[in-house]
């Protein structure tokens, strides 16, 4: 065996001893109606906070997209797998989040990768909350620009930082729902630090678009503030709209930079118009019925109110990310073990996702659970802790 392999089996081997190892399961079924081989499974892994990904109308407007424009665009947008569809759903979002235009991507990770690279560059500096996604912290690795990292929706440690780097072009970016803790970030004093230094801020609010907000706008919305205080706003449809892709809202010299800089939305092929088709879909339920939100956020407080009650560790967060922290990573792995041997999907995330000694049961909460769910999910995790 040559050199590299030999090496990839050493670092595979000590992740396993390290209790980090990952193994994908093949279930069927939607994403909150699944099955795991022949056992119903119910899924508290899923960021189908909304019910969406079954939804017959969202299924339908996929095929009938299908069937108009096939399954595939077959170009990257700037050559010709742009359609209709596409310049429709974009649209959409920008009405949708009060911005003059949004730009559609394949995925969340592109978009991240997207922005920070074209607004941001060698010599300029990323400031980022420590706990941001993955994406956004390669994002800023790839820009070559300075990256710094302040400490968690902490306001005060943003301004030390934007003191240190007073004078460079510096790109503020933060997560809104953070998908590992579920909390808010603390986005009215973090506009206000960027505001008060010239700095741009970026949010990436993959998990606040359609859950948080009157309109299910996200945390923008949540908070009552503008495209001025919030200049860039990435989602994702892919968790609340429960169909796949991504969206960039701006200003006009924003997203016109993005459409002809932007290295993963010009040499991709555009996502498919089908897939737009549903979302656009997705999107006008999300924003003619309310009470499914309302009901997401009724079972939230359910769950808190029983495992509270049950003595599980539970966190502040109020958001349909529900971490009960375990700390040892082979133990958590063990308890999602016996969860899924009793009919509850639940992930069990580890380092380096999360910080050493910090591995966690991640509950994730839809508006398609039921009351009944939550209760066998709490008595059986009771039992188990």
């Amino acid at each position: 065996m040559s050199a590299i392999p030999s090496q990839l089996q050493v670092r595979l081997a000590q992740w396993q001893s390290a209790g980090f190892y990952r193994q994908r399961i093949a279930r069927a079924g939607t994403p909150l109606a699944a099955r795991h081989g022949d056992q119903p499974i119910v899924n508290f892994a899923s960021n189908d906070y909304l019910g969406l990904a079954g939804d017959a109308r969202v299924v339908e407007a996929f095929c009938r997209g299908a069937q108009e424009y096939g399954v595939g665009a077959g170009a990257s947008d700037l050559i010709s797998g742009y359609t209709d569809a596409h310049a429709m759903l974009e649209d959409d979002f920008a009405r949708f989040t009060r911005r003059p235009r949004a730009l559609v991507f394949s995925t969340g990770y592109m978009a991240n990768l997207s922005v920070v690279t074209v607004l941001v560059r060698r010599g300029g500096c990323v400031l980022e909350d420590r706990l941001n996604h993955a994406s956004l912290i390669d994002a800023a690795i790839l820009s070559r620009a300075k990256l710094l990292r302040y400490a968690h929706t902490d306001g005060a440690s943003l301004a030390e930082r934007l003191r240190a780097v007073d004078g460079k072009d510096v790109l503020v970016v933060t997560d809104g729902v953070f998908s590992m803790d579920g909390d808010i970030a603390a986005l009215p004093e973090l506009a206000g630090r960027c505001r008060q230094n010239g700095a741009t801020l970026a949010l990436d609010d993959a998990h606040g678009i359609g859950v948080l907000g009157a309109s299910g706008a996200g945390t923008t919305e949540h908070f009552g503030l503008d495209s001025d205080s919030v200049p860039v706003l990435v989602g994702t449809c892919g968790k609340a709209l429960g169909v796949f892709g991504a969206f960039v809202a701006g200003g006009e010299t924003i997203i016109e930079s993005l459409a002809q800089f932007a290295r993963p939305y010009v040499y991709t092929t555009a996502l498919p118009p089908a897939v737009a088709v549903a979302v656009a879909e997705s999107l006008r339920i999300v924003q003619s019925e309310p009470q499914r939100r309302e009901r997401l956020h009724c079972r939230i407080r359910y769950f808190k109110e029983r495992a509270t009650a049950r003595g599980l560790p539970l966190t502040t967060s109020v958001t349909p990310i529900q971490p009960v922290i375990i700390g040892d990573s082979r133990r958590t792995v063990q308890i999602a073990d016996a969860l899924r041997a009793g009919g509850f999907l639940v992930g069990a995330i580890r380092p380096p996702t999360v910080p050493n000694g910090t591995a966690r049961l991640r509950i994730t909460l839809s508006a398609a659970h039921t009351e009944a769910d939550i209760e066998a999910l709490v008595d059986r995790l009771a039992r188990l802790l």
